[in-house]
């Protein structure tokens, strides 16, 4: 349906609970389903739940009685159900399955913070959920009470930003931070907003998806004195876009918070691009960015969700230039073994010359780009200001600004050493460049 109207939905066991109550996220969260028993009385289980709901050591399972109730009972393959209701395809383990997939904890300097990229950390406050999803890429820690964050492990957080000066993003996730107790969220912020060097606060939460309710004037209010502060809520489905969480994010961009949304690509949820462009679509309508559109990770628990890169290109495809530029997010595989995000798209660079490339669009249309032939990069503009990048992290983009020539794999000049001896031809001096291109002392001047 073109345009379809948001609408509210309450399971019929429900029909009963005052709206006081209904609307109280604090209601929500303490009347959670977890029993095979309180599922029978919302939805009619398949042996598979069943099975999965009973067997020992599971990820943890809670739904909100509001999300349980956007459920199609009638409907055994509903989108939301496979995101939030465990199956027995769960304890199926799969090739280069891993508990860490993203090595989080290996780039872990104190417990409960990720410092993966140069200035920008991930920081874990919580480990608890208002549901959990399934796919969960932190089940290793997410759900476990016992594996929360101390406020000794707070405190250290706190302390290596303090002394980590080219950190000027902090990204707050977990768990959930918007689950937290109101105070203790507004003392993470606030203690964040002490740190002269951190410009922007993100948070990524799937409390208004799960628990619209959350999302009060009190909240907002709060949040609107930590400013410039960012959040990423996590849709996968239109069926999860109700006017619960339209108007909790209207609430969230009054209050001058820019959303943006985070999505999985899953397999028999949301694996089909006309779900997909519905999808961005009724995003933008609440004014919600689409951001990323991640692959499934390598994560335990998490192989019936997988689905093929090339479904994820197929994706792309199909929406860049077949819908607004600003509704097409970007298709991620988080590297496995801690490489970070990486985009993928389809090709839209045919070829290239010394002075033109060939480019298609996405209906097929094939053009030309003439590149002017005595171009010359200007170095008039002096950057004076602060370089915030570490040693060791520049990349690629080192190799094209002449900071280097070649990255090498560890143990590449041992191995091609073949355990030979140091004899008279071996001189280190022979390969070390010349001049490898523009330096900071020495740049081209526009007459050469």
């Amino acid at each position: 349906m073109l345009n379809r109207p948001f609408t509210s939905k309450r399971a019929p066991i429900y029909a009963d609970v005052p709206d006081e109550k209904w609307n109280s996220w604090r209601w929500q969260l303490s009347n959670r389903i977890n029993t095979v028993e309180e599922f029978e009385k919302v939805i009619p289980l398949s042996e598979s739940e069943r099975k999965a709901l009973s067997a020992p050591g599971l990820f943890r399972v809670d739904i909100t009685p509001y999300f349980v109730s956007l459920i199609d009972p009638d409907d055994p393959h509903d989108p939301i159900r496979k995101q939030v209701v465990p199956t027995a395809a769960e304890m199926v383990p799969f090739t280069a399955m891993m508990e860490d997939s993203l090595a989080e904890d290996r780039h872990s300097p104190v417990p409960g913070l990720v410092h993966r990229y140069p200035d920008r950390v991930l920081m874990l406050v919580t480990t608890q959920c208002a549901s959990y999803c399934r796919y969960c890429t932190r089940s290793r820690i997410v759900g476990d009470p016992s594996a929360t964050f101390s406020r000794a492990e707070f405190e250290l957080q706190l302390e290596y930003l303090k002394r980590t000066p080219q950190v000027r993003d902090v990204l707050l996730s977990g768990g959930d931070p918007l689950v937290l107790a109101p105070k203790i969220l507004e003392e993470i912020l606030r203690r964040l907003r002490e740190i002269p060097h951190i410009e922007i606060v993100r948070i990524g939460s799937r409390v208004p998806v799960f628990l619209p309710m959350r999302v009060t004037t009190e909240l907002t209010d709060m949040l609107q004195k930590y400013h410039p502060l960012w959040l990423n809520i996590h849709v996968n489905h239109p069926n999860e876009i109700s006017l619960e969480l339209a108007e909790a994010c209207d609430s969230l961009t009054r209050a001058g918070v820019p959303l943006g949304n985070q999505a999985v690509l899953l397999a028999g949820v949301n694996d089909n691009l006309h779900i997909q462009r519905q999808l961005v679509h009724e995003l933008v309508r609440m004014r919600v960015r689409p951001y990323y559109l991640y692959q499934c990770d390598l994560v335990e628990g998490a192989g019936h969700f997988r689905t093929a890169v090339a479904k994820g290109i197929e994706i792309m495809e199909g929406l860049r230039g077949h819908t607004s530029g600003y509704a097409v997010h970007q298709y991620i595989i988080d590297a496995p073994g801690g490489g970070g995000k990486i985009p993928v798209m389809p090709n839209y660079l045919i070829s290239l010359s010394d002075h033109k490339v060939v480019l298609r669009n996405y209906e097929g249309y094939i053009t030309t780009y003439e590149e002017p032939v005595d171009y010359l990069p200007s170095h008039a503009a002096v950057y004076t200001g602060e370089k915030r990048a570490e040693p060791g992290q520049t990349g690629v983009s080192g190799l094209l600004e002449g900071e280097q020539m070649f990255i090498k794999p560890e143990g590449f000049d041992e191995l091609h050493d073949r355990g030979g001896v140091q004899h008279r031809l071996k001189d280190s001096r022979k390969w070390v460049p010349l001049g490898i291109g523009p330096g900071e002392k020495e740049k081209p001047t526009s007459e050469e």
